[in-house]
C-alpha cells in the first residue's frame, strides 16, 4: 500500500509539470496559484464536510497551519514557477528535488526524526540519477544564462526550502492529531490568500484564460494534483516520516520526462536510461525499513 501511495502520488505531480506547462499564457503565475489552491481548498472542505470531518482548528494549532499554508501551499509553487522563468525546468527540478534532504533536516530539528543512512543515501542517488538526465541540458542553460542564473538557483532553492519546511510542518499537525482534510482544505485556502496578496504586491493583473486549455490544466492541477495529492502525500508523511514522504519529488522530473517523451515528441537515450535506474535504486534505499 505504501508503494502503491509513493507511485502514485509522484505520477499525480509529474502530470502535474505538463499540466503547468498548459497554463503558460495569460494568466500571472501567482494567479494561477492562487485559483489553484481556492478551489482545492474548497473542495477538500467539502469533502471533509459530506465525511462529518472536524474542520475547525483548535487555537494552539492555528499558526503551524498558517505556516504549512504558507510555504507548502503558496512559497513553494510561487517560487518555483519564478525559477522556471530564469533558469531550465530542469535545472529548477535538479534543486527542487533537494527538499528530500531539507525536510530530513528540518525533521531532525523539529520533530527529532532520525536521519537513516540508507534515507540519504538514497536522496543523494536520486539527485544524481536527475542530475545525470539533465545534466546536458544544464550545461547549455547555464552558457546562456547571465546574472539569472544566480537569481534562479536562489529562487529554486526556496522553493526545495518551502517545500521540505511545510512538509516537516505537516507532520508536526499529524502528531498533533489534527484531520488531514482540515488541515489541507485550510492550508490550501490559506496558500491562495498568500498568493493572491503575492499578486497584487507585484501588481500583477487578475486575468483569467477561458481557453479549454487553461481550465482542463486548473481543474486537473486543482482536484488530481492537489487534493488527491495532497492528501496522499501527507499520508506518506505519516507512514514514512517528513524526509522520506519529500523524496517523491525526486521522482517528479523523471515522470515529467516520460511524459514529454509520450506527448511531445522528446527523443530517450542511453544517458536517460543510467539516470533512471539511479532514481529506482534511491526509491528502494528509501523504501526500505
Amino acid at each position: 500500500m505504501t508503494v502503491a501511495l509513493f507511485a502514485l502520488t509522484a505520477l499525480l505531480w509529474g502530470g502535474g509539470a505538463l499540466a503547468t506547462a498548459l497554463q503558460a499564457g495569460v494568466t500571472p503565475a501567482p494567479w494561477s496559484v492562487a485559483l489553484r489552491m481556492a478551489l482545492a481548498g474548497l473542495l477538500l472542505l467539502i469533502y471533509g464536510r459530506v465525511r462529518n470531518v472536524p474542520l475547525a482548528i483548535p487555537r494552539r494549532d492555528r499558526l503551524y497551519v498558517v505556516l504549512q499554508g504558507a510555504l507548502f501551499f503558496a512559497l513553494a509553487f510561487i517560487s518555483f514557477y519564478e525559477a522556471a522563468r530564469r533558469i531550465p525546468s530542469g535545472l529548477a527540478a535538479l534543486v527542487l528535488s533537494t527538499s528530500a534532504l531539507f525536510a530530513a533536516l528540518i525533521g531532525r530539528v523539529m520533530l527529532g526524526s532520525a536521519l537513516a543512512p540508507s534515507m540519504l543515501w538514497g536522496a543523494l542517488c536520486g539527485i544524481g540519477g536527475i542530475g545525470i538526465i539533465f545534466g546536458p541540458t544544464i550545461g547549455s542553460g547555464l552558457a546562456t544564462l547571465g546574472s539569472e542564473s544566480g537569481a534562479g538557483f536562489a529562487w529554486a532553492l526556496v522553493a526545495a526550502i518551502a517545500t521540505g519546511g511545510g512538509t516537516v510542518i505537516g507532520a508536526r499537525n499529524q502528531q498533533a492529531g489534527l484531520p488531514t482534510v482540515a488541515v489541507l482544505g485550510w492550508g490550501a485556502l490559506i496558500g491562495a490568500l498568500v498568493s493572491g496578496c503575492w499578486a497584487i504586491a507585484e501588481r500583477q493583473p487578475f486575468v483569467v484564460e477561458l481557453s479549454p486549455r487553461y481550465l482542463g490544466s486548473l481543474l486537473y492541477l486543482a482536484i488530481a494534483a492537489s487534493c488527491v495529492t495532497f492528501m496522499m502525500y501527507f499520508e506518506l508523511v505519516r507512514r514514512l516520516g517528513p524526509g522520506r514522504a519529500a523524496y517523491t519529488l525526486a521522482m517528479v522530473p523523471l515522470i515529467a520526462l516520460v511524459l514529454s517523451a509520450l506527448f511531445e515528441n522528446l527523443h530517450l537515450d542511453g544517458r536517460i536510461a543510467i539516470g533512471a535506474l539511479a532514481i529506482l535504486i534511491g526509491n528502494f534505499l528509501v523504501l526500505r525499513r
